[in-house]
């Protein structure tokens, strides 16, 4: 991960205040708390797709945020978004005159195939100090570092801000439900301060405010040539193969450096933070033995200042049971990412235009985007960024440091839009061992204390209470 060092050297980090020192022991006496509901809440198989999971898992865990938030002093409810999803919102109103934090995590997860996995994905398992399942980390931790930080506020006996926590139930599935739920209505959204804890640190331990998201766009891509399969001996080397034509379409998305090489979209930018030391990238990203480090500029310019194509799937017959026949129809599903400079309407009709125009032999194309995420640049000069950056230093003992993130969070962006004097800032669990999105996908228990803490810390002296 890019990142910069944004607040002082860890030497002129302040001491506890006796206050604020209460506020680090009560958070670490509910850490066996926290840990124990973030495996409840993992044990929700939370897929908001009813073709892989059963719809009643995301229902089942939309209640059970909804009722950790009442437990909480907060008033809760279910709230349906355009795409079918249900959102957890929940408000507190604060002392007069007190500033307004929205607070946002998501409790829908990506998949996970058991077989893939070295334990259960959905019963929380402890190893050599991390805890592994899905959402660990992405994003149903995120949900109990909120309920830490506000259990660990609440014993002061109200809290010092007023208060909007927001708990999505479809961000993973990229259809944007509560992204257009904030454009109908945005005064439900109303905040001076917007949390978006749905990114991760540069490395365990090391406090990290993210300044950039990716965005996305989602496109399936089907092709027909035949009306039905054929006998490769009989019709091969003739007959157009769907499947080969397929393969070229996909292979046109990338020139051979691997740069990303989609008809009138940049490909040329850079990132002017710190670099991502291509060695250390390599090793988070477990390149076997041989395998280089894509792109013709540096891995921040890569993975953060260009747009990036990956395909996620492939429909054509298994290897395993192949018979000697053409190929009439395959698709796959490709994946865009781009960044802040890309607009994400021109993004999307380059690539399906892009698609379409590259392939061969006169076959049948016919491109669905299936989902999109705009990409989003943090404003960094605000105070509340350097309180909360300076807060999150003081939990770590260490300085705060800024990067870029590549998934796309569609709420930002609609928030930005709609309260643009609102501070956002975001912030996570996900460090580079989490493997988010992967199988045995983890969290270190010191990032939930930590972020916590941090959070908490910060809400108190956003509320005046030093």
């Amino acid at each position: 991960m890019t990142s910069s060092e944004h607040t002082d050297a860890p030497g002129s980090i302040p001491p506890d205040s006796p206050a604020e020192a209460a506020l680090r022991e009560r958070v670490a006496g509910l850490m066996p708390r926290a840990l124990a509901d973030l495996g409840d809440l993992v044990a929700f198989r939370s897929v908001a797709d009813a073709e892989v999971e059963d719809p009643a898992q995301c229902t089942a865990a939309a209640h059970w945020v909804r009722r950790a938030l009442i437990d909480e002093g907060l008033t809760a409810d279910l709230v349906p978004t355009p795409d079918g999803s249900d959102a957890v919102i929940g408000h507190y109103q604060g002392p007069p005159g007190a500033p307004r934090v929205l607070l946002y995590a998501h409790y829908d997860v990506q998949p996970a195939t058991p077989a893939e996995w070295t334990g259960d994905p959905w019963t929380l398992t402890e190893r050599e100090g991390r805890y592994y399942g899905r959402g660990a980390a992405d994003c149903k931790g995120s949900v109990i570092t909120h309920l830490t930080a506000l259990r660990a506020l609440r014993a002061d006996g109200d809290y010092p801000v007023s208060l909007t926590v927001v708990v999505e139930g479809s961000e993973e599935q990229g259809t944007g439900g509560l992204e257009q739920l904030v454009l109908a209505d945005p005064d439900s959204f109303a905040a001076d301060v917007i949390l978006i804890q749905d990114t991760g640190n540069a490395a365990v331990g090391l406090p990290t405010l993210t300044v950039a998201l990716r965005g996305v766009v989602d496109a399936t891509v089907r092709v027909q040539s035949l009306s039905t399969s054929l006998h490769s001996g009989a019709f091969g080397g003739a007959a157009p193969d769907a499947l080969a034509a397929l393969i070229a379409i996909l292979a046109s998305l990338r020139n051979a450096d691997g740069d990303t090489v989609i008809d009138g979209l940049p490909a040329t930018g850079t990132w002017d933070g710190m670099g991502y030391d291509t060695g250390q990238f390599a090793r988070d990203a477990g390149l076997v033995q041989g395998a280089q480090v894509i792109g013709s500029g540096t891995v921040a310019d890569q993975i953060w200042a260009r747009p990036a194509a990956t395909v996620l799937g492939i429909d054509a017959p298994a290897v395993e049971g192949a018979v000697a026949a053409i190929q009439p129809r395959a698709a796959a599903r490709v994946n865009l990412r781009i960044p802040p400079s890309v607009d994400l309407a021109e993004a999307e009709t380059a690539l399906v235009e892009h698609l379409r125009s590259h392939a061969p032999w006169g076959v049948e194309v016919a491109v669905e985007v299936t989902g999109r995420g705009r990409p989003f640049a943090a404003r960094t000069d605000t105070p509340a960024f350097a309180e909360l950056s300076n807060a999150l230093a003081q939990s770590y003992g260490r300085a705060t440091v800024t990067n870029g993130q590549g998934g796309a969070i569609p709420l930002t962006a609609a928030l930005a839009e709609v309260h643009p004097q609102a501070a956002i800032v975001m912030l996570g669990l996900s460090e580079p061992e989490s493997r988010m999105h992967a199988p045995d996908e983890s969290v270190h228990p010191g990032e939930i204390e930590h972020i916590a803490l941090g959070t908490a810390l910060f809400m108190r002296r956003l509320g005046g209470r030093g």
